[in-house]
C-alpha cells in the first residue's frame, strides 16, 4: 500500500490528508474527515447513496479514488447548509416529505443541487432522468420529484 499526500477542499475548507492509494473518496470523507452524511450503499456506483459533487458535478464517491481528489473541490451534504440554515434544496425535501428513512436523502440532495446548478428549470422528465442513478426504497419517487420541483421554484425566486 502506498500513501500519498493530497490537498483538497471539502465544503469550503482546505484539507491536507495522507491517504492510501487504494482508498476511495467515500472512505476518506467518512473515516478521515468524519463527514458521515455521505452514505455507503452498494460500493459499486449503482445506488447513489454516496453522491457528492466534485468540482460541481455529481459523482459517486465510492468510485473515485482518494488521490483523484487532489486539487479538487468536494461538496458533501454537510456543505449544502449555510451557517446552520438549510439550503433551499434541503428545505424542499423536508417540506415535501422527499425523505423517509433518510439513507438515500444526502445523495438525492447533492444530485438535485448539481442538477439545478446546471439546469434551473428542469422538466419532470429531466428530473427523473438526472436522478435515475439514485435509488430509494422508502418514499417512492413522486415526493422526491416534487421536492426537486419545489427547490427549483425556490431557487428561481431568490
Amino acid at each position: 500500500m502506498s500513501k500519498k499526500q493530497i490537498k483538497t477542499t471539502v465544503n469550503g475548507v482546505e484539507h491536507e490528508i495522507l491517504v492510501d492509494s487504494t482508498w476511495t473518496l467515500l472512505e476518506t470523507l467518512r473515516d478521515q474527515l468524519k463527514l458521515t452524511g455521505t452514505k455507503e450503499g452498494c460500493s459499486n456506483g449503482n445506488c447513489g447513496a454516496c453522491t457528492v459533487m466534485v468540482d460541481g458535478q455529481s459523482s459517486c464517491s465510492c468510485l473515485v479514488l482518494a488521490p483523484e481528489a487532489n486539487g479538487r473541490e468536494i461538496t458533501t451534504v454537510e456543505g449544502l447548509a449555510d451557517h446552520g440554515h438549510l439550503s433551499p434544496v434541503q428545505d424542499a425535501f423536508v417540506e415535501n416529505s422527499g425523505l423517509q428513512c433518510g439513507f438515500c436523502t444526502p445523495g438525492f440532495m447533492i444530485a438535485t443541487t448539481a442538477l439545478l446548478n446546471d439546469n434551473p428549470h428542469p422538466t419532470e422528465n429531466e428530473i427523473r432522468l438526472k436522478l435515475a442513478g439514485n435509488l430509494c426504497r422508502c418514499t417512492g419517487y413522486d415526493k422526491i420529484v416534487r421536492s426537486v420541483q419545489d427547490a427549483a421554484e425556490r431557487l428561481n425566486k431568490a
